[in-house]
């Protein structure tokens, strides 16, 4: 396991405890009475450190390397999945990705960006920095459940849709726009999840739903800390306090209405536990798809445009 270097308390009792073992182990001697005592150190540790995060330190934490993707949310939550490719216009964009799948005998529509587990798969997914072709493909695999009748749920991680001369060429502003617009109308429910970084209209682009949920170290905003404290201050070197005045955890995130609610992570985050991580988000959708195959398609689209439109606040002077 990786750590990151506000974790390195956590990282030394992990170390002491392999250490505790492994004498434990060479010398025949009963350590089990202190292997407890170190795990539960462990908890302790967790506990404090994660229940005073800044605002950067869960920046961090949705960029952990060993923080689960899309793909893996699918595998894990799902099954019989079969990812659907390519936008019918140009080429299949690796860092979207989607398809349909059984969640406990639900098929859904599972679209979205996917960030890649290594070196090479990261340069293949393009770092889950979408070009246009990723949002029109998504749009194509939205319109298809609809189709069909078929629930959408979209996963957002992504630090904002791709900005090269050949995307802007090929409409990103547009596909984004495109997305949004069509978004609010589909007469299936929609769920949208950040499970990492939400950066602009990279994730705004599948991020239009009925229901809106945010996992507890995951970040929501128009633009990331760093850029941000290059734009104000010509330098990556405040993007703490950038983080900090941006307001974009889930805290704030659901205290300004933006999202409906935050799922807790495992003790020690999300990377830490895959598989409860797992578990407790595919519990979440299957109690939010229930909810709303209630509502009749027409409420809910009058729904969605009224909760999207009485988004944000603002003075009159």
């Amino acid at each position: 396991m990786q750590f990151l270097d506000f974790e390195k308390p956590i990282a030394d009792l992990y170390d002491q405890l392999a250490k505790l073992r492994e004498s434990g182990d060479k010398s025949g001697v009963d350590v089990s009475a202190t292997v407890k005592e170190y795990e539960q150190k462990i908890t302790d540790t967790q506990q404090q450190i994660y229940n005073n995060l800044s605002s950067w330190q869960k920046v961090q934490l949705s960029r952990h390397p060993d923080r689960p993707y899309t793909l893996e949310y699918i595998e894990r939550m799902t099954t019989n999945f079969v990812e659907l490719h390519g936008d019918r216009n140009v080429k299949d964009d690796k860092a979207m990705v989607g398809g349909f799948a059984d969640l406990d005998g639900e098929t859904c529509m599972f679209i979205g960006q996917q960030k890649g587990i290594n070196t090479k798969m990261r340069q293949i997914r393009n770092f889950g920095m979408a070009n246009p072709e990723g949002y029109r493909k998504a749009l194509r695999l939205m319109k298809l459940a609809e189709r069909f009748n078929k629930p959408i749920i979209t996963l957002i991680d992504t630090p904002g849709a791709y900005p090269g001369l050949e995307a802007e060429e090929r409409g990103q502003g547009e596909a984004i726009a495109r997305n949004l617009f069509e978004m609010v109308k589909l007469r299936v429910p929609v769920i949208c999840v950040i499970i990492g970084e939400g950066a602009s209209g990279g994730a705004l682009g599948i991020g239009i739903g009925d229901r809106i949920f945010m996992l507890e170290n995951s970040w929501y905003t128009v633009i990331s800390p760093e850029n941000c404290s290059t734009i104000l201050w010509r330098s990556w070197n405040f993007k703490e306090k950038a983080a900090e005045e941006l307001k974009l955890t889930s805290g704030y995130m659901s205290q300004f209405g933006l999202v409906d609610g935050v799922i807790k992570e495992p003790i020690g985050g999300a990377h830490a536990n895959h598989e409860e991580m797992a578990v407790l988000l595919k519990e979440k959708l299957k109690a939010t798809l229930k909810e709303l195959k209630q509502i009749e398609p027409d409420t809910r689209i009058e729904q969605r445009i009224e909760k999207f439109s009485n988004m944000g606040f603002y003075e009159e002077r």
